[in-house]
């Protein structure tokens, strides 16, 4: 039996005992988990420096340092995000449906927990716990797996969580990390169907499609976002610029940040004289078409095909000219990923077109991509955003960490 093996083993017994936890018993563990994080902060962020400072050598980059970055705000963030979850409603065991049936049988659908989450994830050590801590409020055990460029802070936080689960009188198998970060323990993980439910992949879309073809565990495809603004002839222009500005620049490292921006041509030059200043303050690079080079001239490169379906995850934003709503939807149609779209417009029926006609987790209208997120939409904490249709969509909350049973009372009733 391998390491990862064992781990799933202990996982499955785990997901047992947590299955039928009490909400009470689930929140006193959070809780632990919370202050415990605060009151070993030093030891964490000791862990996390010596990875910050690896990865410099390395040469990484600054956007992606950010968010393998801690301070002490961001555990205190963490730990806070720990206590949310907790006041949350527990999911497990609610009825979603009751039936009583012509012959006397009810038949009661009722929340289940998954049982064991599989999550493959990269170099932000704040996943770790988010992670577990939304597994662990949803009745699932979950097995970590991060990258290698966060292993020190993802060992001492499983650490901390660890003792916490057990001064609360869970299992400490709840969360387990797996201590190798070779792409082989990945692969192993994506086939070990004996132990893990669903595998969750978080992280750049090199990460999500390797997951998405190569595990035999079922997927839920999470984060990978190519998002677009498209900026219709009748846009209040004052507004696009600042929508674009706050979807590409806020956090471009995220998936919820805009990644191509589509301007219609009849505006374009206009749009251009107010989207640069806000764009420059970041030393955003453009990546243009052809119509969009004349305009923008040097302060633009010459965008690749590719460019059209890459997730820059920094300050870098493709750029497209187009001629009207129809060739801005069939590009989307071709290379969005299904996460956040973006129309921003003073036409409302161009709008609900858009609206309906494109194929995305989140549509908006005259708002930014952003706010693709869990506690935006009023959902509270997520596990990551889920760009396909089964067996969850969007901001995926507790709710989506549970499956159903049926649960039926009889009389002695027979078929």
């Amino acid at each position: 039996m391998t390491e990862l093996e064992k781990q799933g083993l202990l996982a499955k017994e785990a997901a047992r005992a947590l299955s039928i936890a009490t909400t009470d018993v689930k929140n006193r563990a959070l809780l632990s988990i919370a202050d415990a994080l605060e009151e070993n902060m030093g030891e964490w962020l000791k862990a996390n420096q010596q990875d910050i400072e690896e990865a410099k050598r390395a040469g990484m980059k600054e956007s992606l340092l950010d968010r393998l970055a801690l301070t002490p705000g961001r555990v205190k963030g963490v730990a806070d995000g720990v206590r949310q979850a907790a006041a949350l409603p527990d999911p497990v065991g609610e009825t979603i449906s009751e039936n009583v049936r012509p012959n006397g049988l009810v038949i009661r659908k009722k929340r289940v927990p998954l049982g064991v989450i599989g999550i493959i994830y990269e170099a932000r050590p704040n996943v770790t716990v988010d992670a577990a801590a939304l597994c662990l409020k949803s009745g699932n055990a979950c097995i970590l797996r991060g990258g290698k460029e966060a292993i020190r802070s993802n060992l001492a936080a499983e650490k901390i969580m660890r003792g916490a689960l057990q001064k609360a009188g869970l299992p400490a198998d709840c969360i387990q990390l797996v201590k190798d970060t070779s792409r082989e323990s990945a692969q192993e993980l994506m086939r070990l169907n004996a132990y893990v439910d669903v595998l969750i992949p978080r992280g750049g879309a090199g990460l999500i499609r390797a997951v998405t073809s190569q595990s035999s565990v079922p997927v839920i495809r999470t984060g990978e976002g190519v998002c677009h603004v498209y900026v219709d002839e009748n846009a209040d222009l004052d507004m696009a610029a600042s929508i674009l500005f706050n979807a590409k620049c806020s956090r471009p490292s995220v998936c919820n940040a805009a990644e191509c921006v589509l301007v219609h041509e009849n505006i374009a030059p206009e749009f251009w004289k107010k989207a640069l200043p806000l764009l420059d303050q970041k030393n955003v690079v453009l990546r243009a078409d052809e119509k969009a080079k004349a305009l923008l001239g040097s302060r633009a490169e010459s965008a690749c095909e590719e460019d059209w379906d890459t997730e820059f995850g920094d300050y870098t934003l493709a750029v497209k000219t187009v001629k009207g709503l129809d060739e801005a939807l069939d590009f989307i149609a071709r290379h969005g990923t299904q996460h956040s779209e973006c129309i921003v417009t003073k036409d409302a029926a161009r709008a609900e077109r858009f609206l309906n006609e494109v194929d995305a987790a989140a549509v908006y209208w005259n708002a930014s991509t952003r706010f693709t997120d869990g506690g935006e939409f009023g959902l509270g904490a997520e596990i990551g955003i889920s760009t396909q249709k089964l067996h969850a969509r969007g901001p995926m909350g507790l709710e989506e960490m549970t499956s159903w049973k049926y649960v039926i009372s009889g009389t002695g009733q027979v078929r």
